[in-house]
């Protein structure tokens, strides 16, 4: 049996397990929630890594306006945003290689 074989038989099972979840059987998956603070402080994880907010925004892809409008409290991170965010204050190394490839 070939690997693309065994991983598209572990795919398929996998993808009817989610189904028979999401039908009500709770006994072929689990559901995983991922819980992202409502606040994110983008100053304090910025001054953390000793960068100004040009260079945030540049090493890690955020438009310079929308770190100035967090960092000012005119607008709040959402989403996507949110969670990058936990992730360069949790683990700054992890982000800065994947975003060096």
């Amino acid at each position: 049996m070939s690997a693309a074989h065994t991983a598209g038989e572990s795919i398929i099972a996998g993808l009817q397990d989610a189904l028979a979840y999401a039908q009500g059987d709770m006994e072929r998956g689990q559901a995983h929630t991922v819980c992202v603070p409502d606040a994110i402080d983008v100053k304090a994880i910025r001054e953390r890594q000793g960068l100004t907010q040009a260079d945030f925004a540049k090493r890690h892809g955020f438009a310079l306006n929308s770190i100035r409008n967090w960092e000012q409290g005119r607008r709040r991170p959402e989403g996507p945003a949110r969670l990058l965010l936990l992730i360069i204050d949790r683990e700054p190394e992890a982000v800065r290689r994947a975003l060096t490839g």
